[in-house]
């Protein structure tokens, strides 16, 4: 029977057993889609990846991202995590990779430490912010069991956004109201079947401003329909919500930095640091970067 490596580390911070776990198998060649799938439910983590070579030489992998119910187009903490264990496991990192995904051509950047070594990483979203369909107020409230009150459209209405993977962002009025919000599964279900352009992926991402901070946010992220009930840390998302706040900001040429906590509600606290780009005639492009630590390793059989 087969058996295949596999490395765990929690990314998005600097500390083991917070942040937001990962699993990582490094060399998956061999393995099937249903092998893949299955080997994601039994970790049952947010994400896991699957690295194999990639179609185009020039590249460094093909990275495949599942949840436990299903495969991902791209997400940013397992390709925060994937750079990371990659690097720790060459014998001369290069500064950055390039990944293949489902979304388009991933760009890692390697942090390193003092001394040289991989202590995280920074990624580039595949895609442009897009901006999709606008989504009821009080099927967001429904959704995360908060009042239509609790839902802020100063800035914007909640709406379907994107820089590889579609979330559904709202703002909340304050932090308590963020940590009252609970994920109520009938809504959610309701609502995937009024977006099916979502695919039954209602993502719901809920972010607050800290102190009346622009740039500083507490976030939180439900998929319950993908398998994941909340996510401790979700750069995919993070990364779209700093393309939608930069989009929005005064000016043409903006370049704003956001500091993002995520994860502390339900004992994983993260720290996510992201930034976003416009300029008068160029698209809005978002990055999103943090530490990782090493946690387990092992082989598993399939």
């Amino acid at each position: 029977m087969p058996s295949y490596e596999y490395v765990t580390v929690d990314v998005f911070t600097d500390r083991r057993f917070g942040g937001n776990p990962l699993a990582v198998v490094p060399d998956a060649a061999g393995l099937s889609d249903a092998q893949m799938q299955a080997l994601a439910r039994e970790f049952n983590y947010s994400e896991t990846t699957f690295v194999l070579p990639p179609s185009d030489p020039r590249h460094t992998a093909r990275v495949r991202i599942f949840t436990p119910a299903t495969e991902m187009p791209f997400a940013g903490h397992p390709n925060v995590g994937t750079g990371y264990v990659l690097a720790c496991r060459a014998e001369a990192t290069p500064e950055h990779f390039t990944f293949e995904e489902g979304a388009g051509l991933v760009r890692v950047h390697i942090q390193r430490d003092a001394d040289g070594h991989p202590e995280g990483a920074r990624i580039s979203a595949p895609q442009a912010l897009s901006i999709g369909d606008a989504v009821e107020t009080a099927t967001v409230a429904a959704c995360a069991s908060l009042t239509v009150d609790d839902i802020v459209t100063t800035s914007h209405e909640p709406l379907v956004a994107s820089v590889g993977t579609a979330f559904v962002i709202a703002e909340v009025a304050s932090v308590a109201a963020l940590t009252r919000a609970a994920p109520d599964l009938a809504a959610f279900r309701r609502a995937a079947e009024a977006f099916p352009s979502l695919a039954g992926r209602f993502n719901l991402h809920l972010y607050a401003r800290v102190g009346g901070e622009a740039t500083r946010l507490r976030t939180r992220m439900f998929a319950p329909l993908a398998g994941v009930v909340e996510d401790p840390a979700t750069g995919s998302a993070n990364a779209t919500l700093a393309a939608l706040l930069t989009s929005l900001a005064p000016g043409d040429n903006v370049t704003l930095a956001y500091d993002i906590a995520q994860g502390q509600e339900i004992g994983r606290p993260s720290r996510l640091l992201a930034t976003a780009r416009k300029t008068p005639d160029g698209p809005v492009l978002a990055t999103v970067a943090g530490s990782c630590v090493d946690v387990m390793r092992g082989r598993v059989e399939v």
